[in-house]
Order: structure tokens, then C-alpha cells, then sequence
């Protein structure tokens, strides 16, 4: 028929083919994107569970000396007349030195296939407050209750704490109740009562310490005028994340040491304020205990090279077909590019079993030993079997690079591009196009 003879003789017909299959393709690249975003909800789903019950990811803030007070507002009822309303606050102030001290315990759970990084750690806070000054609020010293003060510490899951807490409060040893106490500053924690309507002293000491369960981070809240926090574990791959990073910081086998030292200049919030004015939560800092290896990430970093890979793969046919009068059936340019898809269904399998850079190989190794026994039957020809097995590895060694070098991604990206293109104005130079045909004479 004359379409068949077309298509096997007009380049352009052929090369509209292999774009409309390449466009086709990009539907189970499409699936298999969707079927990564699926296992890597499951795997968050399987975290969440173990660390509801274990411990979740952990915030400490405090602790926080918080006065309650009255002050008085004006309203207006039903019929639009004015009153007085007397309703209770808090000041809050902040301590003049905090100091921790804590050691991490990491250890690994598994539920199912995938790997949680939990935690044990043990704290030891201690700092200092002055007595607070109520004078630079316009607050008369009657309306203030002494007598109720609180203090307070912020736990973000108290499902964590291992032991009962305890201070040591000038000298005095007082026990820590559940619940924030009160909740302008953070919503859970523990807190205690504290009476300052008689005491003389003028600084605060404390300490106390916390055995703490958690999930893959803790962090602290900069709370102290001047605040000071280290911490050490056996854990070999911590990232250091939040509002600072630590001054000084040692990394090896044995695992990680951190010291952060942190000025109240170096935050949004003063030492002493009334109400709701300030979240602090969002200064906080500390380390995530990260697994070495996203293999979620990584194999969807991969994929999005896969209409390029496609691409390559089908421009390496067709030009066998011009240059070597070869011709290469649709369905069978429709089969292999289903290999080179299947090839990410792989990756994305063994990788939830071995090592990142393992899968890789192994799924590559696999995809290219079918293809180019496939393509030795087609061809009968060995040598150009070999040619396109050549391509298709170095292909793969291409975007195994990239996937390696995150930062460089683009530059090598682009080069890589720069010189595919490069190659193919090259082979081409001597081609006619206006009166090539791609069967045989």
C-alpha cells in the first residue's frame, strides 16, 4: 500500500511517527512517577506510625517564666453600650543564660521494608533568670498575681519523656505537672506553679534533666539571652537544619559533636513581652538524624530524564535506519521504548531492597541485555547491535552521573546535551535530506 511505502521512505513521515510514539511513551512514564509519589506516601505512613507510638520528631522550647495579670477592656454589649471588662493575661520572660548538654541514642526500627530512625537522648538543661521587672509594662502592681506565676517547658510530643522531671530551683526541688499551663507560647509541654509574691532573691538558678524519646529530629528554641547547646551521638549522617547552623561541628565514624551558641541579638524577639505576641517556634535549630540514602528521591530525579532517554534512543534507530537502510518497524520502536520505561519500574524495586547506586546497575544491566538481544534479532547485524549497546551505556552512565553530582546536575545536564547535539549535527553533515529514501535500492 502506498502509506506503508511512505512511511518506510519519507524520513519526515517516520520521524513524525517516532515523536507521536515518544509523546505516547510519557503516559506510563507518567504512571510510574505517580507509583513513586505512592511508595514514598507509604513509606511516610509506615514513619508516622512507629513514631506516634515511639516518639515523633521533638521541639524544645524554654523554660519560660510566664506572671499572670488583669487588664481591662472595653465592650459593647447587645444595646450598644460600653462596659469594663476585666480579663486575666500573661508576661512572659525569658532566662538570662540556658545551657544544654545532651547525648542522642539513635537506633533503626523497620516496619515492613522500610527503615525509621529513632532515637533516645539525654539532657541536661540548666541556666539562669533574673527576678522579672514589671516596669516596662504600664501594668498596675496590683493587677499583677505573683502568686500564680508559671513555669514552663515546651515538649513537642510528651508521648516521649521517658521519666519524671524534676528541678532544681534555687536550691529547691520542685516536680513538673502535664500540659503547657499556658498556651500563648507553645501548645504542649509540661509546667509548674511558682509563687514570687515573697521572694527576695534576685537571679534564678536551674537545672534539671530530660529523658527524652524522638524520631529523626530534635531541636531547641533559642530562648536564652545567651544560649549555649551541644550535643553529641553515635549517628554518622546528621544534617544540620533550622534557624542557625553550629559554630563548630565534628563529623567521622564515631559519630557527631555540635556546639551552637546563640544571642538573643540574633533573633525576632525580645526578652520580656505581654500576650500572644510572639511564636518563637520558628528560630529553633537543631540536627535531623537522616537515612544516607532517598531512594525515592533519587529514582524520581532519574525519571524525569526519561522522554530525553527515549528520545536519544529512538534518534540512535532512526539513524541506523538512514545510514545502514535498516528498517525498524513502529511496534518495534513502541517495544523497546517500553523497556526503557519498565527500566525505572525496576530501579524503583530493588531500590527498596538494596542500595541506591546497586539498583541502578542492576536494573540497567537488565534493560540493556534485553534491548540489545531484541535488537540482534531485528538487525542481524552484530556490530550495529554492539554500537547501540554502546550508546544506550553510556546513556545510563550519563544520568547515573548526574544523579550522583546534585549540585553540578545542570552544568553536566547541559553539556551532556550540548554534546548529543554536537554528535548528531556531525553524523548528519552529508546526509541529503530533500531526496534521501530509507529502503534499499
Amino acid at each position: 500500500m502506498s502509506w506503508i511505502k511512505s512511511l518506510k521512505n519519507s524520513p519526515l513521515v517516520k520521524l513524525s511517527v517516532i515523536f507521536f510514539i515518544s509523546l505516547l511513551l510519557l503516559i506510563p512514564t507518567g504512571m510510574i512517577k505517580d507509583l513513586i509519589w505512592e511508595r514514598e506516601n507509604t513509606k511516610n505512613t509506615a514513619i508516622s506510625e512507629v513514631s506516634n507510638k515511639w516518639g515523633k520528631e521533638q521541639q524544645l522550647i524554654g523554660p519560660i517564666i510566664s506572671v499572670p495579670y488583669y487588664k481591662y477592656l472595653k465592650q459593647l454589649d447587645n444595646n450598644n453600650i460600653s462596659r469594663t471588662v476585666k480579663v486575666m493575661d500573661y508576661l512572659h520572660f525569658l532566662p538570662e543564660e540556658l545551657n544544654v548538654k545532651g547525648n542522642i541514642d539513635p537506633n533503626k526500627r523497620k516496619r515492613g521494608i522500610y527503615e525509621i530512625v529513632v532515637y533516645s537522648s539525654a539532657l541536661e538543661v540548666s541556666g539562669s533568670f533574673e527576678k522579672p521587672d514589671f516596669s516596662k509594662f504600664d501594668i498596675a502592681e496590683e493587677n499583677i498575681i505573683l502568686n500564680k506565676a508559671l513555669l514552663s517547658y515546651g515538649i513537642a510530643d510528651l508521648h516521649g519523656i521517658e521519666e519524671q522531671v524534676a528541678i532544681n530551683w534555687n536550691d529547691r526541688e520542685l516536680g513538673f505537672n502535664p500540659g503547657p499551663g499556658e498556651r500563648g507560647v507553645f501548645d504542649e509541654g509540661i509546667h509548674l506553679n511558682l509563687d514570687l509574691s515573697d521572694s527576695s532573691e534576685s537571679k534564678f538558678d536551674f537545672d534539671f534533666k530530660v529523658q527524652l524519646k524522638g524520631s529523626q529530629k530534635l531541636y531547641f528554641a533559642p530562648v536564652g539571652k545567651n544560649t549555649n547547646i551541644a550535643l553529641n551521638s553515635s549517628w554518622t549522617n546528621p544534617s544540620f537544619n533550622g534557624a542557625f547552623l553550629p559554630d563548630s561541628h565534628v563529623v567521622n565514624q564515631q559519630g557527631f559533636e555540635a556546639n551552637w551558641t546563640v544571642l538573643n541579638l540574633n533573633r525576632n524577639y525580645p526578652q520580656s513581652w505581654a500576650g500572644s505576641d510572639y511564636r518563637i517556634s520558628s528560630s529553633s535549630f537543631g540536627v535531623d538524624l537522616i537515612l544516607p540514602v532517598d531512594n525515592y528521591q533519587k529514582t524520581y530525579r532519574s525519571i524525569k530524564y526519561a522522554i530525553l532517554f527515549i528520545g536519544l534512543t529512538f534518534l540512535s534507530f532512526f539513524f541506523i535506519e538512514i545510514l545502514n537502510k535498516r528498517f525498524i518497524h513502529p511496534i518495534q520502536y513502541i517495544l523497546v521504548g517500553l523497556a526503557l520505561v519498565i527500566f525505572y519500574t525496576l530501579l524503583l524495586s530493588f531500590s527498596e531492597h538494596i542500595s541506591f547506586n546497586y539498583a541502578f546497575i542492576s536494573a540497567a544491566v537488565a534493560t540493556l541485555g534485553l534491548i540489545c538481544m531484541y535488537v540482534r534479532a531485528i538487525l542481524k547485524s552484530l556490530p550495529l547491535t554492539l554500537m547501540l549497546g554502546g550508546i544506550l551505556g553510556i546513556l545510563y552512565t550519563f544520568i547515573f552521573v548526574i544523579i550522583q553530582l546534585q549540585d553540578y546536575a545542570l552544568l553536566i545536564g547541559s553539556l551532556g546535551m550540548f554534546l548529543v547535539l554536537a554528535l548528531v549535527m556531525y553524523f548528519s553533515r552529508k546526509i541529503d535530506w530533500y531526496n534521501i529514501k530509507m529502503d534499499k535500492e
